[in-house]
């Protein structure tokens, strides 16, 4: 078996160190069921239970009827003003909207090895994401990002929190990140 990886063209992606952060999320995933894009909305609300003025940026295409579940959940759980849901961007466009947020959130119940967080990780935002499928191929909890269980939503709002608070500790794990990428999914290499 011959494994070829996923991989991005580094320079493209400009690394933003965030000395100091808000808790502005960003989620960048197909809207599919199998992304768990309840469970972005579901994070929300438990950040905003400490911290209040957090938010929610949500870029991706529509691909099934859980934005219909979305919307509802944003509307019973009073997150309207708290949360955008963009649609599909082209990757410029998300990325330059992502120098406005501040922790990268993956909520998904099943992948491989997403680009997406790839692309966060050669961005320099701190990742918190379900420990599924080959992302813990791809991820190193608390060297790479900060890994929780498949639906802990709890967990996931910890590990935010935790991101909030260690300024130290999250420099240090974008930057690994970073690294990571540059060694092993640079399309130069």
């Amino acid at each position: 078996v011959k494994i070829i990886q996923n991989y991005i063209e580094i320079k493209k992606y400009k690394f933003k160190k965030r000395d100091v952060i808000k808790p502005n999320l960003i989620w960048v995933r197909s809207i599919h069921s199998i992304y768990n894009p309840l469970m972005a909305i579901q994070v929300l609300y438990e950040v905003r239970r400490k911290m209040p003025l957090a938010k929610l940026c949500m870029i991706g295409p529509v691909k099934d009827n859980s934005i219909d579940e979305i919307n509802r959940l944003i509307n019973r759980l009073k997150l309207n003003n708290h949360v955008t849901v963009t649609g599909k961007l082209e990757k410029k466009e998300w990325t330059e909207l992502s120098l406005e947020y501040d922790i990268f959130i993956n909520t998904t119940n099943y992948d491989n090895h997403p680009i997406s967080i790839i692309e966060a990780m050669a961005l320099g935002l701190p990742i918190v994401s379900t420990n599924v499928g080959g992302i813990p191929n791809l991820l190193r909890h608390n060297e790479t990002a900060k890994l929780v269980e498949a639906n802990d939503v709890s967990a996931m709002a910890s590990q935010i929190m935790d991101y909030l608070s260690n300024d130290d500790e999250r420099i240090e794990i974008s930057t690994n990140a970073r690294k990571i990428v540059e060694k092993n999914y640079n399309k130069d290499k």
